[in-house]
């Protein structure tokens, strides 16, 4: 899936928030020197979406606060259908 993330680094606290249907914003604790704020949002989406941080693809705004990445969806499907399951059983 393709989603627009809007960074706000060098913050106090680290969060992922979803703003809209595929808008996020995602604070990060990590200044934007040398990709590490960057890192950190791949880190903190790979979280939020419980992949692998080498599934997500930084796709345009390496420099700038808006961001586009693209996020693997496929395994969420497969990783949500057990718990449902479970809970109606």
């Amino acid at each position: 899936m393709k989603i627009t993330v809007q960074v706000k680094p060098k913050k106090k606290k680290a969060y992922v928030k979803k703003a809209d249907v595929d808008y996020y914003i995602v604070s990060v604790t990590e200044p934007p020197i040398d990709g590490r704020a960057n890192g950190a949002v791949v880190k903190a989406l790979a979280h939020y979406f419980r992949v692998s941080p080498s599934e997500i693809i930084l796709a345009s705004g390496h420099t700038a606060k808006m961001k586009t990445f693209l996020i693997p969806d496929e395994l969420k499907d497969f990783e949500v259908l057990p718990k449902q399951k479970d809970l109606f059983t």
